[in-house]
C-alpha cells in the first residue's frame, strides 16, 4: 500500500535525491546532482561555480542529516524541509545549480539550458519541458533565476507551481524500499 505522503511535495522530491531507491539519501547521492548538473553543462569540476555550488550542497547535507548518521531519512527530510529552511539552505544551493547552468552568467535559462538542469538534477526530460512552459508566462523563451527559485519554493512549501511538472506531478511515485 502507498505511503499516505507518496504523493507529497516532500515525498516527490526525496524519491528524486534518493538516486537508488533505499530509503534514505546519502551524501554521495546528494552531492553526485552537483557534479550530473556541471557535466551535463560541460561545466569543469574545479570551476569556481562548480566549488561553490559543492560547497552549498555539503551544508544542506549536513543540515538536513539530523543525527548526523550520513545518511537522511523521509523522517528527517521531512522535519527539516519547509519555509524557512528553504530560504537558509535550499536556496543557496538551488540557486547554485541554476549558476552552473546559466553559461553566460546572465540570470536567464533558455528552454535547453533549463531542461539539461533539471534532467542533470533527477527529473525526466518531458517533465522539466512542462515545467518550463509553465513557468515562461511571458513567451521569452528565458526564466530568470528569482523566477525558477520562486517555483521550486512554492512547488517545496505549498505543494503547486509551475515546477509541479518538473516533479512528475499526476504521476505516481514509487515508495522507497525500507
Amino acid at each position: 500500500m502507498p505511503h499516505p505522503l507518496s504523493d507529497s511535495p516532500q515525498h516527490r522530491i526525496f524519491a528524486m535525491l534518493d538516486v537508488d531507491g533505499d530509503g534514505a539519501i546519502t551524501r554521495t547521492e546528494y552531492l553526485a546532482r552537483v557534479d550530473r548538473v556541471a557535466a551535463a553543462m560541460d561545466r569543469d569540476a574545479h570551476h569556481p561555480v562548480v566549488t561553490a555550488a559543492r560547497a552549498a550542497h555539503e551544508a544542506v547535507f549536513a543540515d538536513m542529516d539530523a543525527d548526523h548518521d550520513g545518511r537522511v531519512t523521509f523522517e528527517e527530510y521531512r522535519a527539516w524541509v519547509g519555509h524557512e529552511t528553504f530560504e537558509r539552505s535550499c536556496r543557496p544551493a538551488l540557486g547554485s545549480l541554476f549558476d552552473i547552468a546559466d553559461a553566460d552568467a546572465d540570470g536567464r535559462l533558455n528552454r535547453d539550458e533549463f531542461i539539461r538542469l533539471r534532467t542533470a538534477a533527477g527529473n525526466a526530460g518531458p517533465d522539466a519541458a512542462a515545467a518550463f512552459d509553465a513557468l515562461d508566462t511571458d513567451g521569452s523563451g528565458l526564466i530568470d533565476r528569482d523566477t525558477y527559485l520562486a517555483g521550486i519554493k512554492t512547488f517545496v512549501t505549498a505543494g503547486s507551481s509551475p515546477m509541479a511538472a518538473a516533479y512528475g506531478a499526476g504521476r505516481p511515485v514509487l515508495e522507497a524500499r525500507p
